[in-house]
């Protein structure tokens, strides 16, 4: 049984921006070699035993299928000075990876230079959720690399977090 909506996706999507979230890209390198990624501002720990983690791609999203054909990923959380890869990466276009240093993790997906910290995983299960996907990774290894402030999304906009002493 279904409830009456009485919003639209325009009231949804403008509530909800009142809750920042954090901005990862999540990557994958494909069988030809080529580098897959993908921006999500819903990433978020899930279990500790067994270690999880989620993120919820749009259905719509071309690189989703991409990177569950792997089947393994890593997901990277941006800095706060990193919007500028964060718009490369989010925009359409053939090679998202031109000119982005990173290295590949023992797991095969590439982690980005300069990011806060990575966590590599295993695609564990994926569960269709309205017009989006739930994408449980089984975390295979994480590290922090540069203890700096995170990229947040709020409101439609990029910012970061301001300590208060």
């Amino acid at each position: 049984m279904s409830e009456m909506i009485s919003f639209d996706s325009a009231t949804f999507r403008r509530v909800l921006g009142h809750y920042p979230t954090g901005v990862c890209v999540v990557t994958a390198v494909e069988a030809s070699g080529a580098p897959v990624g993908m921006v999500v501002g819903s990433f978020t720990s899930v279990s500790l035993d067994p270690p999880l983690v989620a993120f919820f791609p749009a259905k719509t999203s071309s690189s989703w299928p991409r990177i569950e054909a792997v089947g393994k990923f890593c997901v990277n959380i941006l800095a706060s000075d990193q919007q500028p890869l964060c718009r490369q990466i989010a925009a359409p276009g053939p090679d998202k990876f031109a000119g982005i240093v990173h290295r590949v993790s023992a797991n095969g997906s590439p982690i980005l230079d300069d990011v806060v910290a990575w966590i590599d995983c295993a695609l564990d299960a994926v569960h269709e959720a309205g017009d989006h996907y739930i994408v449980l990774g089984r975390v295979v290894a994480l590290e922090v690399d540069r203890p700096e402030r995170p990229l947040l999304f709020f409101q439609g906009s990029y910012g970061e977090f301001s300590l208060i002493a």
